[in-house]
């Protein structure tokens, strides 16, 4: 009996010591060319991890193109424990996992409320592929911002795309392409701007952020904004990591993130007001280079388009793909999702 209680105390003494010892975390973040996101918003909250969470913590932050790691690999870095937590890149994961475009299909989020509102509404479903499949758990969702169509030649409206090459995101932007006409291309974010100029690709699809930080007002004449997508990213921790805090720890790691998630879709939001006028040289342009892009006007008929490809293409398309790994996936997306949107 007291070698038993002897063991315990043992036991005990040996846990409380574990969880005495700070959190040592690794972080594989955004890369540094996606942006103002990665530097005004992610990095800093790392930089301050300990402060902002209220844990006895330290962190080690390196984004993806600084450590050498494709953004597309996010999720089996995850996997693999390599980092602890990692800034998932959505459309550039969506191979490995398709459940994640659910949150952001071509045509479903054209306003950042609609996008809050769908990403809430699918969220436990996507972190419950994550967790079964890549031993993660999701912390929260953000987006880029508007993604919009940015254009070396000069064109009028979606419909002048026909024939072009279109650099896009993912499988659902590259589908919507093909029903305009256009060519959809698969590119990595950082070869954009030199395909641009040199011609490789005829237009390219991001957030007008992005596309200020990268240059590629440098060889784009005209940007349609019309929303075709919010580029949702997000934060997931690796579950080993994750099982080893305890329930205090836990919590406050997961207030810590809802607020940074919270802080994003807000400074996102302006973030895309900003670069809007940057990019088309206008006054206040505060965190972005002063361009002179032709900003087009966004014609009904374009709005109809973009609001008819859930239905006709990106749904049906990302469902096939979803159910081919999961068979309740369209049927969990269309109970949420579907259902308060109407869809």
């Amino acid at each position: 009996m007291a070698n038993r209680i002897l063991l315990g105390l043992a036991a005990a003494l040996m846990v409380s010591a574990a969880q005495a010892q700070p959190l040592q975390l690794k972080v594989l973040g955004q890369p540094v060319g996606s942006g103002m996101i990665q530097k005004n918003q992610e990095q800093p909250f790392f930089s301050r991890f300990a402060e902002q969470s209220g844990l006895d913590a330290k962190v080690q932050y390196v984004p993806s193109d600084v450590a050498g790691i494709p953004d597309s690999d996010g999720l089996r870095i995850l996997k693999s424990g390599l980092f602890d937590i990692v800034s998932i890149r959505g459309p550039q994961v969506s191979r490995d996992e398709p459940a994640l475009l659910g949150f952001d299909l071509v045509g479903l989020n054209t306003s950042f409320e609609a996008g809050r509102a769908n990403t809430r509404s699918f969220f436990d479903y996507v972190d419950k592929r994550l967790q079964s499949q890549f031993n993660a758990k999701l912390l929260g969702v953000w987006p880029a911002g508007p993604q919009l169509v940015f254009c070396k030649p000069q064109i009028g409206s979606l419909a002048d795309l026909k024939g072009l090459k279109v650099r896009v995101g993912d499988q659902s932007g590259a589908k919507f392409m093909s029903g305009l006409g256009a060519i959809g291309v698969a590119m990595p974010f950082g070869e954009v701007q030199q395909a641009l100029a040199m011609g490789v690709v005829d237009c390219a699809v991001t957030g007008p952020a992005s596309a200020n930080a990268a240059g590629w007002p440098e060889a784009t004449t005209t940007v349609l904004p019309i929303a075709l997508q919010l580029a949702v990213n997000g934060y997931a921790i690796n579950l080993k990591t994750w099982n080893a805090m305890s329930v205090e720890q836990q919590g406050k790691l997961q207030k810590a993130f809802d607020e940074l998630d919270n802080n994003i879709w807000n400074y996102s939001q302006e973030l895309y007001e900003d670069a809007m006028r940057c990019n088309s040289g206008e006054q206040p342009c505060k965190q972005g280079k002063l361009y002179k892009l032709k900003t087009l006007p966004v014609s009904t008929a374009d709005e109809v388009t973009v609001a008819q490809a859930v239905e006709k293409t990106s749904l049906p398309v990302w469902a096939a793909q979803c159910n081919a790994v999961d068979t309740d996936c369209e049927k969990t997306w269309r109970a949420t999702v579907g259902s308060h949107s109407g869809r």
